[in-house]
């Protein structure tokens, strides 16, 4: 898995002074392109110009689900049936925290480029997003903001044992959302997911989606924009508060 060929993510820079960045997820099967629709959602009120956007390409592996064939997928996925029980099951331990490596690895870049890791937020959907979900929670610096659409805690049964001691990001805050017709990922994973969480003493908003599917809706992607415009607001914008005082 650590020979993987990686393509370079598709990237959108800060429209303005670059002050902060966004790392977003795509889920199995697809490429960072299905998420640049997205982007230009979020960017079009303005709010986020000094927000560059980073979206990675997953390498192509084999997807148990997927009769052994090959597809971009973060990890290997034995069933892919709706219920909590087969995506908890027989997780890809080794290919999960070899894409952990890989995000753990984006954001230090960005830190290294001169953005506070308390201006990096990282998400995304489905797989995408149970990547960005777990590879925030355990990474080593603490990050402005983590979102997970219609997505799950990776390897919850051991998850206490695999974050950094101390934990940089226990009050980060966390932003899922879920459909409740979603046919992929049970909606009832994702409640359980965001439980767990809680109950672990995490800082998680959980948003539900009555009739929504295994997708995201105008009105989810306007509540992720708001989200990340309060995780990320304009350095400016602080700027001229301190002048006028």
């Amino acid at each position: 898995m650590a020979s993987l060929a990686r393509r370079p993510p598709l990237l959108f820079p800060a429209v303005a002074r670059h002050t902060a960045t966004v790392i977003f997820v795509h889920g199995l099967g697809d490429t960072g392109h299905g998420w640049a629709s997205a982007v230009e959602q979020w960017r079009r009120r303005q709010r986020l110009d000094e927000v560059k956007f980073i979206l990675p390409h997953a390498p192509s592996i084999p997807i148990t689900a997927n009769m052994g064939m090959k597809m971009p997928g973060w990890y290997d996925i034995v069933a892919i049936d709706g219920s909590a029980e087969s995506l908890r099951r027989n997780e890809d331990e080794p290919g999960i925290l070899t894409s952990q490596a890989y995000f753990h690895d984006l954001i230090q870049k960005e830190i290294d480029s001169g953005i506070p890791a308390d201006r990096i937020v990282i998400g995304g959907f489905s797989q995408g997003g149970a990547m960005g979900l777990f590879s925030g929670l355990t990474a080593k610096s603490k990050l402005a903001g983590i979102v997970a659409l219609s997505t799950y805690l990776l390897l919850s049964l051991k998850f206490a044992e695999l974050v950094p001691k101390p934990e940089f990001n226990k009050e980060t805050p966390i932003f899922m959302a879920h459909g409740t017709a979603d046919p992929v990922v049970n909606y009832k994973l994702g409640t359980m997911s965001r439980d767990l969480l809680k109950e672990m003493g995490y800082n998680v908003k959980f948003e539900t989606y009555p009739g929504m599917g295994h997708t995201a809706c105008l009105e989810e992607l306007d509540a992720v924009e708001d989200f990340l415009t309060e995780r990320l607001p304009k350095v400016a914008d602080k700027s001229e508060e301190k002048s006028e005082l």
